[in-house]
């Protein structure tokens, strides 16, 4: 399949690799950027005697040039690209039996939580949900049925640090595979298959996009077996991305170094503006020294992201409806990782479809506000939520 990484990918930096993942000069012509190939089918000059591609569903130019590329920054062998972050979350169920039990991580993604509850759990697949802060907290719910550990890092939304290393071993101890959602920290601040993960997925809609305009997924594997079962479950299933779509990650992952930079240093000042604010309370970023897990965050990432979290001290639901309304630059809206800045109520958006009394237990109040921060200038967002919480 042409979605193999590259050898060369290892020679390079992470900001030249970032760049060049993927691309190669089209043949026919030499264009610099991977054309879109807008093509349902392609003719064959005998049944079976065709150039690698028969139907787009399975095939396309440049879904595999954009494979190839996911592979390339998440230091693997092999990327599949799919139509959601959801859809590739939907593919690594599939590989799944009735009878098997997953171990996930109680603070996630709610349409992670919506997809396991919802619509797995009656196809009798069982899962736990365990606070993975500790990795020795897995190991009470390994039995036989055990298949797949699946967990992210840092979670959305309260930004827990989950230790890869440590989860990944007591995985392979047990014959379990683990899968790490790698949106958050995005291939530029952490690569979990160097960590010892199996797989690792990703909302491409997120930072590998980059600019709010395009809904995809992906997962990215070393082991030649394991991506041809989900290479079989993504051609069959049919969750591909289109050629546009396609076209504008492959542009996204371009600028993916310089983005992440930014969103980090901008991160990083506002994180420390609202913990000095005198009307905000728990600030959520793993960047601090005093995070629980900050030792394993400094170990395992590069930086610490445009993620934050945070609660007012006047914890009613009015006072925090009233900040999210009341800025400017940073829009209110569901999503993340895009180049422009975000506010978001989890309780409400993002995490609605987890049982309030769940998100209660797992430390997300209905008050809780998250910040996707984009690569304005930090002061205009610092002043835009100066003017905001008043």
């Amino acid at each position: 399949m042409q979605h193999i990484c590259s050898s060369k990918s290892y020679t390079m930096k992470l900001a030249t690799k970032m760049i060049h993942a993927g691309a190669e000069p089209d043949p026919s012509t030499g264009a610099i950027m991977t054309p879109i190939y807008q093509t349902s089918t392609y003719v064959q000059a005998a049944p079976g005697d065709h150039k690698g591609y028969e139907y787009a569903r399975s095939q396309n130019p440049t879904r595999f040039a954009l494979e190839a590329a996911y592979a390339e920054i998440e230091n693997g062998k092999f990327g599949l690209a799919f139509s959601s972050g959801v859809a590739a979350t939907d593919a690594v169920m599939k590989l799944l039996q009735p009878g098997d039990e997953v171990i996930c991580a109680n603070d996630m993604y709610g349409g992670t939580y919506r997809l396991f509850t919802k619509v797995y759990e009656k196809f009798g697949i069982r899962f736990h949900y365990v606070n993975m802060q500790q990795a020795d907290n897995i190991k009470a719910y390994i039995n036989a049925n055990t298949k797949l550990i699946w967990t992210e890092t840092p979670t959305n939304p309260l930004m827990n640090i989950t230790d890869i290393a440590a989860v990944s071993a007591i995985a392979k101890a047990n014959g379990v595979l683990l899968c790490v959602d790698n949106t958050f920290a995005s291939p530029y601040l952490q690569n979990p298959l160097d960590l010892g993960a199996d797989i690792v997925m990703h909302s491409a809609t997120k930072y590998l996009g980059g600019h709010s305009d395009v809904i995809q997924g992906c997962l990215v594997m070393n082991d030649a077996a394991l991506k041809d079962q989900l290479y079989f479950i993504q051609k069959s299933c049919g969750a591909v991305p289109g050629p546009m779509d396609c076209f504008l990650v492959l542009r996204g992952i371009k600028t993916l170094h310089i983005r992440m930079q930014r969103h980090c240093e901008n991160g990083e000042k506002i994180a420390h503006w609202l913990r000095q604010h005198p009307k905000v309370g728990q600030v959520y970023w793993p960047g601090f020294d005093d995070h629980p897990n900050y030792a394993i965050a400094k170990q395992q990432m590069r930086g610490y992201g445009g993620m934050i979290s945070f609660e007012l001290k006047d914890d009613s639901i009015e006072e925090a409806r009233r900040v999210l309304s009341s800025t400017k630059l940073f829009s209110l809206a569901e999503s993340l990782g895009g180049v422009e800045s975000l506010i978001n109520h989890p309780a409400s958006m993002t995490h609605a479809s987890i049982p309030r009394e769940e998100r209660l237990k797992n430390g997300l109040s209905d008050t809780l506000i998250r910040l996707s921060v984009g690569i304005e200038d930090a002061d205009d967002l610092i002043d835009d939520l100066a003017k905001a919480i008043g």
